[in-house]
């Protein structure tokens, strides 16, 4: 009866860990501020910056997305690079650890070339964007995104 009981409650974590990591629940509208108060993690960002991400598609295969930064890009196409999602990268890990990583390049429209794009799926349903570029203009912010209320 013991060995049953413990079965039963293995099952119910586990089915409870696969339904709170199903990345298809990433879907939709997620708006947050730029976060750090440290100027190099707001190089090329307004104070106040904030991003929109909307997310069309996310899996195990990749991410289909638009990204819009206050002040820097209107509502881009941004998609994740597939060699990354297929390759070790898409297990990338940091503070917090994140559910999924997926990396993407984004032009960004001040003539200063394409930006690097860093998105963290997190299981309390909340995604980190980072966006960096180096060079003569460079960049690099980090937006905290919670899922947005509004239409």
């Amino acid at each position: 009866m013991l060995r049953c009981v413990v079965r039963c409650w293995a099952i119910v974590a586990l089915l409870t860990l696969v339904a709170c990591n199903d990345l298809r629940d990433f879907r939709g509208d997620w708006r947050g501020p730029r976060v750090g108060d440290a100027p190099v993690l707001r190089t090329g960002f307004a104070g106040s910056s904030s991003a929109t991400l909307s997310v069309d598609r996310v899996d195990e295969a990749g991410l289909v997305a638009r990204l819009a930064i206050d002040d820097l890009l209107p509502e881009t196409a941004i998609t994740s690079l597939p060699g990354a999602d297929a390759d070790a990268l898409a297990g990338i890990t940091f503070a917090g650890a994140p559910l999924r990583v997926y990396l993407a390049f984004v032009a960004i429209p001040d003539d200063g070339g394409e930006a690097f794009v860093v998105v963290a799926l997190y299981d309390d349903r909340r995604i980190d964007v980072r966006v960096l570029r180096g060079g003569a203009q460079p960049l690099y912010g980090i937006f905290a995104l919670t899922e947005s209320t509004t239409p």
